[in-house]
Formats: C-alpha cells, structure tokens, sequence
C-alpha cells in the first residue's frame, strides 16, 4: 500500500450515483495523440479533477507510450481522495498485486489482452487482495466471457486497439447487452456533454475521458463540463 494513505475507496461504489460518473484519466501522451502535456503536474491535474467534480481517477504508469511512471499513481494517492484506476495492460497476476501495493482502488483488464484462462488468474488474484478489476471488451464474445467470469465492472472501448481508430456505435451496441446489476463503462471517444448523455442513453453508468481532460488548459472546468448527466441504465435489463 503506498505509505501516508488509508485504505483504498471503492471505485465500483464511486460509480453508482445518480449521475453518470466520470473518470478523468491522466496521461501525458499517447499512441494515438502523440504528446498530449509532457509537463503534466500531475499532484495539481488531480486536484482539478476532484475539485470538477470526477467521481474516479485513472493512471496510465507505463513510460514509453503514455509518459507515465509508478510514482505517478503513488503521488495521486496521496493528492486526492477519489478512487484511482491503474490503467495498464495487466497480463500477469504480479502486476495485480503491484496495482494493490501502489494505492490502486482498482486495475484494469483487457479481455483481447490475454487468454480465457489468463483473465480468469487476473480477476481472481484482485478479488485476493481486495483490488477491483474492471475488464475492457470490445465485442460480444469478449463480454459473454466477462458476464460468465462474473465480471462486475465492464468497460466498453470504442478505440480498436489494433487501428487505433473509434467507433462510437461499439459502446452504444455493447453497453444495453450488459446486465444493470454491473456497473458499464463508456471509454474512449467521450469529448462533450451531448456524448455522455448519449451513452447514458445506451446505459452506461461511468464514462471515462483522457486526452481531453490531460490537454485542457482549465482540467477542473473541463471536468465540470462533463458532469451532471443523470444515470438511468438506458435500455439494460436485470
């Protein structure tokens, strides 16, 4: 656990308000963007995003792509009380427990990322220590696997990791297949009110938003300007 804090909050509880939470992600650069803000101060960009009203945090600490470090996500621990995802490409259960021994709330999973098998390790070794694991899916396959490993937090990504290209029309086909008793996350593409307002209607609980937030010039009014949508569960059943 990194030192000087308490115990991790529940991201999934974060999550579940009467509003469509927001996710602020930090990064500094990306493959897809480039250099996004490579002099990023990260302890102050995370208190914008808490004092815009975020109702989660995500750090990306790998180096070469995203500018990141793991004494990134140490220094938001210690800078906010907010949840804090570890946005990575977990692949191995160490890297789980080094998400939990950072300050992690939660990590994510991505189901493309690693076989059936694997998944399964990376959700059971979270639910060992206490960490939260939200699994990515991009299609239909990828989300009966989650909902049959009893996932319960699924982001949907509508960037092809492959291309790096979005396709907005993934999270509003994917999102009313998941149960409502799971909490649905929309990732990637999400620049406006009217696109949150748009997954809300398809369902989803939590939007996660980065390059736009990480480049903004006023983070905090950014943030603000992506909250208060309600959350309804749109079309889901269960």
């Amino acid at each position: 656990m990194a030192r000087g804090v308490g115990p991790a909050p529940s991201f999934r509880a974060a999550l579940q308000g009467q509003r469509v939470g927001l996710i602020a992600e930090v990064k500094r650069s990306s493959p897809s963007k480039g250099a996004i803000n490579p002099g990023l101060d990260l302890a102050r960009q995370v208190r914008a995003y808490e004092a815009g009203g975020a109702a989660a945090i995500s750090v990306l600490t790998e180096p070469s792509r995203f500018g990141g470090s793991p004494a990134d996500l140490v220094l938001a621990r210690k800078s906010v009380a907010l949840p804090l995802l570890k946005k990575d490409f977990h692949v191995e259960v160490s890297q789980i427990l080094e998400a939990k021994a950072l300050g992690a709330s939660a990590a994510l999973v991505i189901a493309r990322a690693v076989p059936p098998a694997r998944l399964k390790d990376l959700m059971s070794a979270g639910e060992d220590v206490a960490l939260e694991i939200l699994v990515e899916v991009r299609d239909e396959r990828e989300l009966d696997l989650a909902l049959s490993l009893n996932a319960s937090m699924i982001g949907v990504n509508n960037r092809n990791l492959e291309t790096l290209e979005i396709d907005a029309e993934t999270s509003l086909r994917l999102l009313p297949l998941i149960p409502r008793g799971v909490v649905a996350i929309a990732e990637s593409g999400v620049k406006s009110a009217a696109d949150v307002m748009r997954v809300a209607a398809a369902g989803a609980d939590a939007v996660l938003v980065g390059s736009e937030l990480s480049g903004a010039s006023d983070p905090e009014a950014a943030v603000r300007s992506l909250t208060g949508v309600a959350r309804t569960g749109g079309a889901r059943k269960g």
